[in-house]
């Protein structure tokens, strides 16, 4: 384990309770021992820790859409509960990393922001206006194509490729989607993913879709490697989707992007399953551009993982960064686990955590798989949601139950929490969404619906909620940053989330305008 890890248990705590004395009494939980030895143990590696002050070869940017902190709090403790523990004492890999800070995720005209301007501002270092891509503040509004002519921010991608550096974007939404456009596009509404959402007058000025910008993009030798969802977008109303024949393409312009990007040079490859990803070999230098749904990628809980199925979101990671490793100069890949937002959009909790679970997996194998003295990995958020986490629960109950609750507060004597209505409640929950009548065709009458264990401990089940909404919103939160590697020493605090593209283009010296 590298010195960059901080070891709450193993071979770190015990070597620190021995150089303490008390190497010959039991950690166990009940005495506290555990715990105190654990904080002696953090605290020799945190003292033990220097900092690395560049350069980078490599950075990565993993980006959890919608991970608040409340959402990791969450998702560390499901983590822990499918491996059998009780999930509290658990950390999520990321977690270990020793540098951290809060990122204020407004957008320059919105409270409680989206996932647009909040990438841009990661992407470009301005902070801009909700539902713009990669715009800085001038632009004046969503939609005015004129102004956003003007207002093209650089992103790190593109410097990254005028540089030599390989460069990647990696997402279980669809490419087109915010997030991951924010990287290689520009554009004053994140909705024109196709040439058939931009209007006709701004496609006149010049303002083009976001999936041609995709394989349209000119710095360097363009993006080297691009998978995700969203095949509809790249290919032409008059083509039929290769998996779901009788869906075809949203294109109106008669452009088939994906035999574009074939058409670029030999290298360059197309998958669309898990067979012909597996298929693609990293020893032959290829560009690979992977659209493994019409739309965004199944949640993790729902992945189909044989031929016809589609890679994880770690397994996607991993074999970006054996292609893009190769490239002596360096690369840069931002990854992003697009459908921790959608599940919590949903209401569905479940589906948040699992998705969350693997965005650690994927930067557990991101760290194995390369230095960290040369590697900047960074780990946060595009913006919160309104996940709640409450009611007194006991120590190890279900994340995703109905809470438990000490004698205090178990008014029924039954062990079960239960509310001033007298009902049972669920450990999580959120301020509004769907949830807020979680059985279809509930009777109100008297009261809110009482969940029992086992509905609340479904995979579908949607968490309780306060206010009623089609749709659960963003939170307003700030989000943490979490970083390993060169220049990781320059998180801490509260910072503009704009400042994370200002420590990356440092760390890579590829100055900031």
């Amino acid at each position: 384990m590298s010195r960059y890890f901080l070891a709450a248990a193993g071979a770190s705590l015990i070597a620190s309770c021995a150089s303490n004395g008390v190497a010959d009494r039991p950690l166990t939980k009940a005495s506290g021992d555990y715990w105190f030895d654990g904080a002696q143990a953090t605290l020799a590696d945190r003292k033990a820790l220097q900092a690395n002050k560049g350069p980078a070869k490599n950075v990565i940017l993993f980006v959890a859409d919608g991970m608040d902190p409340t959402t990791v709090a969450a998702a560390r403790i499901y983590d822990g509960q499918t491996r059998g523990e009780d999930g509290e004492e658990n950390l999520l890999s990321f977690e270990r990393f020793p540098a951290l800070a809060m990122s204020k995720t407004y957008n320059t005209d919105t409270q409680t922001p989206d996932s647009a301007g909040t990438m841009s501002a990661m992407t470009t270092g301005y902070k801009t206006k909700a539902a713009i891509i990669a715009l800085d503040n001038t632009v004046k509004e969503r939609g005015d194509c004129a102004s956003a002519l003007k207002a093209k921010a650089a992103t790190f991608i593109e410097k990254a490729e005028q540089a030599g550096l390989s460069t990647g974007v990696v997402s279980t939404a669809r490419l087109t989607h915010a997030t991951p456009a924010a990287n290689y596009a520009h554009a004053p509404d994140r909705d024109w993913e196709s040439d058939a959402k931009v209007p006709a007058g701004a496609a006149q000025l010049g303002c083009k879709d976001i999936a041609s910008q995709l394989i349209d993009f000119s710095y360097g030798d363009g993006v080297d490697l691009a998978m995700g969802g969203g095949r509809t977008n790249f290919i032409p109303e008059t083509v039929a989707d290769p998996e779901n024949t009788n869906l075809k393409g949203m294109r109106k312009d008669g452009r088939n992007l994906v035999d574009e990007w074939k058409a670029k040079s030999s290298a360059h490859s197309f998958v669309w399953n898990k067979a012909q990803f597996d298929a693609v070999d990293p020893a032959t230098d290829p560009r690979v551009l992977g659209l493994f749904e019409p739309s965004h990628m199944q949640y993790e809980a729902d992945r189909k993982t044989g031929s016809d199925g589609e890679p994880s979101l770690e397994e996607m990671t991993r074999k970006a960064i054996e292609i893009l490793s190769r490239n002596e100069k360096g690369f840069v890949l931002v990854v992003e686990a697009g459908r921790v937002d959608h599940a919590h959009h949903d209401g569905n909790a479940a589906r948040a955590l699992h998705d969350a679970q693997e965005f650690s997996q994927a930067i557990a194998a991101a760290r194995s798989m390369t230095d960290e003295k040369d590697t900047l990995i960074i780990a946060t958020a595009d913006h919160g949601h309104t996940l709640t986490f409450a009611g007194y629960p006991l120590k190890g109950n279900n994340i995703l139950g109905v809470a438990t609750t000490v004698a205090k507060y178990d008014f029924a004597g039954d062990g079960i929490a239960r509310a001033a209505d007298g009902k049972k409640y669920t450990t999580l929950g959120y301020a509004n969404g769907p949830g807020a009548v979680f059985k279809k065709g509930a009777d109100l009458s008297d009261g809110r619906p009482e969940p029992t264990n086992a509905e609340a401990t479904e995979l579908d089940f949607k968490q309780p909620s306060l206010v009623p909404m089609g749709d659960e919103t963003h939170g307003g939160q700030d989000v943490t940053i979490y970083a390993s590697g060169p220049n990781a020493y320059l998180f801490s605090g509260v910072v503009e989330q704009n400042y994370i593209f200002h420590v990356i283009v440092d760390a890579l010296g590829l100055g900031s305008r």
